[in-house]
């Protein structure tokens, strides 16, 4: 477990999957994180490589053969190498292996960087290409935060709130986690979209186009909030598990299939392209307010 502090926060980030497992308020003794209570979702905050979402019989056609790969990608069950850890910085690294070109056939080193700057923790992505030709991935976050914050509220005391104004374009996923095809308006008080246990029964609320690379979390009951900003992520998934006391938000470059998918790795939805030995970043940031 790595632990990283300032005067306002404390993270601990574990080595399999370099998955932030909290996000802890030093001044109002405060946990963000949700903690994984296996009888709802036993995640914190997966990283999402070298794919988003799943794959219809988790297959995929990489450069003329078949690959399996699981749902989310390996990262998140990979062990991660600690390259840096230094109070506030830390960077770890998972490269190819063995096991990895049995199910992805590409060099690659992808890396996760935690920076604190005071009351803020940025997370960024950063994927090299350390193969002769273009390598193909989607990659995403997927943090969970506490909903309420505090004890005494409820759940549908809180808010989420985009930086713009937004008209919504919801794309439906089945029972399985394959986009339907089929596309609903949501509607928005404003610019506020009200949490509630029943919003997330027909799966994430997954929008590939937004205007808005910011949002908070807001309660009805004070003025404490988080903000997430995602500047270089083209597409925002919301979810939680129904009933459950948590809310992920998940900024994406990438999708998961369709229910009559595309053959190729390089035609999937999202799908980015590096070539070979360029480099890749993306990075999301959570502020206290």
């Amino acid at each position: 477990m790595i632990a990283l502090n300032n005067e306002y926060i404390t993270i601990h980030i574990k080595k399999k999957g370099a998955e932030l497992c909290s996000l802890y308020n030093k001044t109002l003794a405060l946990e963000y994180m949700w903690q994984a209570d296996p009888s709802y979702w036993p995640w914190h905050a997966p990283n999402l490589f070298p794919i988003v979402g799943g794959l219809v019989n988790n297959e995929i056609s990489i450069e003329g053969s078949l690959y399996q790969l699981q749902r989310h990608g390996f990262a998140r069950q990979s062990n991660f190498t600690v390259i840096e850890s230094s109070g506030k910085h830390a960077i770890l690294s998972l490269r190819y292996t063995k096991e990895t070109l049995a199910a992805y056939p590409y060099h690659f080193e992808y890396q996760v960087l935690y920076h604190l700057h005071d009351e803020s923790l940025t997370c960024t992505y950063k994927v090299i290409n350390l193969d002769n030709r273009t390598i193909w991935f989607s990659l995403g976050a997927h943090p969970a935060f506490n909903i309420p914050f505090f004890a005494h509220e409820r759940y549908d005391d809180y808010y989420i709130e985009f930086s713009k104004e937004e008209s919504l374009i919801r794309h439906h996923l089945s029972p399985a986690g394959f986009f339907t095809g089929e596309p609903s308006p949501v509607f928005l008080q404003g610019k506020k979209l009200r949490l509630a246990e029943t919003l997330f029964n027909e799966d994430a609320l997954v929008f590939k186009t937004i205007d808005s690379k910011a949002l908070y979390i807001r309660s009805k009951n004070h003025p404490h909030s988080l903000k997430i900003s995602y500047p270089e992520f083209k597409s925002l998934g919301i979810w939680a598990k129904p009933g459950a006391p948590f809310v992920c938000i998940e900024p994406w470059l990438g999708y998961a299939d369709n229910e009559q998918p595309k053959g190729s790795i390089k035609e999937k939805e999202g799908i980015i392209s590096l070539s070979s030995g360029h480099v890749f970043e993306a990075n999301y940031t959570i502020t206290i307010q």
